[in-house]
């Protein structure tokens, strides 16, 4: 079997998916590709990204203790469908893969490839994730979820797992993450989407990124949900950390909404500026920018023809997100809206 699962740029709404807001990710042409056979017992698979390949015998092993790192992602997605295999009859048995990925994504860029290689193995081991519909779709992202909290102990949210099982072509993807209500919105014919990586490599396990979410989640036990909370909310919060935090959120769902509308209209020019506003509230209220990324957004935004530039992903590293028009010369990758990931036999 062949098994696609394409990589994402989130377009703007980082950090809220966790708190319940809406983000606007879009799957990107970037992705892996896994070709393997379910035979034998355990799992074998290299990958054309790593030197040492994931190997282990049977499902229910501790991921901790797995090396090379990322087959401890394999292992937490084997030992979730063997869990949930328990209760569907036709797919007991014991968990077998042989196969070997190969990958377009960059690690650690925060284009998402520790989620695309997630939903991929758990699509290879329960093909039947693969009928497209909105449920299959969200329990394969749910599953990922899960195996990726599993195996890194980062509390990453839902964005980049529902990204990449609901996506369509051509289009980016709407997603309340309170309710997993995704909406397919097309991307205007003369905008183009650029990401330009910073060159700084960032693990999330060894970043700040769950100080944050507990800082934001402080605050909403003071506030009640953060995307809809009032201004007046967020201003009485004493701690101003806390009231930092919740600021970003609060804001940054509805500037999701809002370059939801602007896309709608064909409105580059708002677009843009709601991305630059969405990046000067992630590197001052939220604090997880570096001068590496602030330098490439102002650069960019110099260019002719770009509108806005902002980090993209969590933080910390990896790379940018330009809106351009058509025909607009960026030094970086030029973006297609993918499909979903898919089982191509």
């Amino acid at each position: 079997m062949k098994i696609w699962a394409p990589g994402r740029v989130n377009l703007i709404g980082d950090h809220v998916d966790y708190m319940g807001g809406h983000v606007l990710p879009m799957a990107i042409q970037l992705g892996l590709t896994l070709e393997a056979d379910r035979v034998g017992r355990g799992i074998h698979l290299t990958s054309d990204r790593e030197n040492e390949p994931a190997v282990f015998g049977e499902a229910a092993v501790d991921p901790s203790v797995l090396q090379p790192p990322w087959a401890r992602l394999v292992a937490a997605v084997a030992n979730e469908v063997a869990h949930e295999a328990n209760e569907v009859a036709d797919e007991k048995g014991p968990i077998a893969l042989t196969g070997r990925i190969s990958s377009s994504l960059p690690v650690g860029a925060g284009l998402s490839s520790s989620a695309a290689l997630c939903v991929a193995v758990a699509l290879a081991l329960r093909p039947s994730f693969g009928n497209g519909t909105p449920g299959s779709q969200l329990a394969l992202a749910e599953l990922a979820q899960r195996a990726e909290h599993a195996a890194t102990d980062v509390p990453c949210g839902i964005m980049d797992q529902l990204a990449i099982t609901a996506a369509v072509e051509g289009a980016a993807t709407l997603i309340d993450c309170t309710t997993r209500e995704v909406t397919a919105l097309a991307i205007p014919g003369d905008w183009s989407i650029w990401v330009i990586d910073s060159g700084t490599r960032r693990d999330l396990r060894d970043s700040e990124y769950a100080d944050r979410r507990r800082q934001a989640e402080a605050a909403a036990a003071l506030v009640g949900p953060l995307p809809d909370a009032t201004a007046a909310d967020i201003t009485a919060i004493n701690d101003p950390t806390i009231r930092r935090r919740a600021r970003h959120v609060h804001a940054e769902s509805r500037r999701v909404l809002d370059f939801a509308g602007a896309m709608t209209a064909g409105d580059a020019r708002v677009a843009g500026e709601l991305m630059d506003e969405s990046h000067r509230s992630l590197r001052d209220d939220f604090e997880v920018s570096i001068p590496a990324l602030d330098d490439l957004c102002e650069e960019l935004r110099s260019m002719p023809g770009v509108h806005g530039a902002r980090l993209t992903g969590a933080g910390f590293g990896g790379c940018v997100v330009a809106l351009a028009d058509e025909g607009a010369e960026v030094p970086g990758t030029r973006l297609i809206p993918s499909g979903p990931a898919c089982l191509r036999q």
